[in-house]
């Protein structure tokens, strides 16, 4: 199970750093890399893209670092609760603009993040 967990958190830690790209890239540009399913930037502001990106960098971090580091370990789970709050609010903006074929991926990434946080928070805790 431990195995597993630490899987989750590296695959979802890779989601979120190239998620992260959104800090560097011109919205314009975003919006074109990935078709119909990077239009949603259209409906933010160019802040609003880089607070997302800072958060999908931080997470990334959180998944990771403060496991391996043995430094605040508690850390890891907390960060996957806050994945989760992350891919529930994409999955709803989603479902609001009607982009119902790309909500698959947000739903697979919210499972993982829920399994990471319930893992973590659970059966296989650091801190026993």
């Amino acid at each position: 199970m431990d195995l597993a967990l630490w899987i989750v958190a590296g695959l979802m830690a890779a989601v979120c750093l190239t998620g992260s790209a959104k800090m560097f890239l011109p919205k314009e540009k975003l919006a074109l890399m990935g078709g119909a399913a990077t239009r949603w930037v259209e409906d933010f502001s160019p802040g609003a893209l880089k607070a997302i990106g800072v958060v999908e960098l931080l997470a990334a971090a959180g998944l990771i670092l403060p496991a391996a580091l043995d430094i605040a370990p508690v850390l890891v789970p907390l960060a996957a609760t806050g994945l989760v709050l992350l891919f529930a609010g994409a999955l709803t903006m989603r479902l609001r603009r009607g982009e119902r074929a790309t909500v698959a991926g947000d739903l697979v990434y919210l499972a993982l993040a829920l399994f990471l946080a319930w893992g973590r928070f659970g059966p296989e805790t650091f801190t026993g």
